[in-house]
C-alpha cells in the first residue's frame, strides 16, 4: 500500500479497510458510459462548450473537464480520451442519455454527431501497465483505459479509493446546477484549461481564478466531523460525507493532503 495511499486512509477513513485491492479482479467500471463525439467539426465543437482544451487532446493522455452553467456551476463532469479526430466522452452511465440530449442542443448546423458508444468499456486498476493511462486528477487515484467490458464491476472499489482521496465526482456528489465548478476543486484537480479561451461558464471561472476568490469547497470528511446543514452527500457504507462549507470554517477538519496544501496557499495569497 504506497504512503499517499495509508495517509488518506488515516486522514479521511479512520482505518477503513482496503483491502478489496488486493482482492480484485474486476476492472471495468460498470458504472461508467462512453459517447463519441465525431464528424468534421467534433473537436471545435466542444472546444466552444467545455472547460478543457479538446483541440490538444492526445491519445492516451485523457482529461478531465465539465460543461457548465453560464454562471460556471458543474452540470455534467466527464473524461476525454482522444480516438483520431473524434472525442470519447467517459461519463456516468445514469446521465449518459442527458449529457448527450444537452450536447445536442448546443449542436445546431454542425457536422457533429453525438451518440452512445457500447462497443468499449471504462476500465481502472491501482496498477499501471501497458496502455493504461494516469487519471489526470490525481496520480494516486490509479490508471484506466477503454476495453471491451469485462465480467464483474470494480466501480465500488473505485468508488472508495477515490473518496479516501477526498476526489469527488459525479451527479450525486457535485449536483446539477449547485456546485462551482472552482469550488468543485476543478482547478487543483487539472479539470481547467485557463489558456483555451471561451466556454460555457468562462467569465466567473476565470474571475473566481484570477482573483483567487474560490470561498467555498466541496470536501470529503470522516462522517462524524459533517454538518448536517452543509452535508450534500452522506455515505455510510464509507465512514465519510460530502460536505461544501466555506473555506473560513473548515477550521481543523481532516482535509486530503492536496486539498489542505491548496487551501492553504490560496488563505496566504
Amino acid at each position: 500500500m504506497s504512503k499517499v495511499w495509508g495517509m488518506a486512509l488515516l486522514v479521511l477513513g479512520g482505518g477503513w479497510d482496503s483491502s478489496y485491492l488486493m482482492r480484485m479482479a474486476s476492472t471495468t467500471l460498470k458504472d461508467r458510459a462512453l459517447i463519441r463525439i465525431s464528424g468534421e467539426e467534433a473537436r471545435p465543437f466542444l472546444q466552444g462548450l467545455i472547460t478543457q482544451d479538446v483541440l490538444g487532446l492526445a491519445d492516451g493522455a485523457p482529461r478531465w473537464g465539465g460543461l457548465l452553467t453560464p454562471q460556471g456551476k458543474a452540470l455534467f463532469d466527464f473524461l476525454l480520451w482522444a480516438d483520431g479526430d473524434a472525442v470519447l466522452i467517459d461519463c456516468e452511465a445514469a446521465q449518459a442519455d442527458a449529457l448527450a440530449r444537452r450536447l445536442t442542443l448546443y449542436r445546431l448546423r454542425r457536422k457533429v454527431d453525438i451518440a452512445r458508444d457500447d462497443s468499449l468499456a471504462v476500465h481502472w486498476s491501482p496498477e499501471s501497465g501497458e496502455g493504461r493511462a494516469p487519471d489526470p486528477r490525481l496520480a494516486e487515484l490509479g490508471v484506466r483505459w477503454l476495453a471491451p467490458a469485462g465480467d464483474g464491476d470494480a466501480a465500488p472499489a473505485f468508488r472508495a479509493h477515490r473518496l479516501s482521496l477526498g476526489v469527488t465526482e459525479g451527479i450525486a456528489e457535485l449536483g446539477s446546477d449547485q456546485t462551482l465548478w472552482l469550488e468543485a476543486n476543478a482547478g487543483e484537480l487539472n479539470g481547467v484549461d485557463y489558456a483555451k479561451g471561451c466556454y460555457v461558464g468562462q467569465e466567473n471561472t476565470a474571475r473566481m481564478h484570477y482573483r483567487a476568490k474560490v470561498n467555498r469547497r466541496l470536501i470529503v470528511v470522516p462522517l462524524g466531523a459533517s454538518d448536517p446543514a452543509r452535508q450534500r452527500l452522506a455515505l455510510p457504507d464509507l465512514g465519510l460525507a460530502i460536505d461544501h462549507r466555506r473555506v473560513e470554517d473548515l477550521g481543523d477538519l481532516p482535509l486530503a493532503p492536496w486539498l489542505a496544501h491548496a487551501v492553504a496557499e490560496n488563505a496566504s495569497a
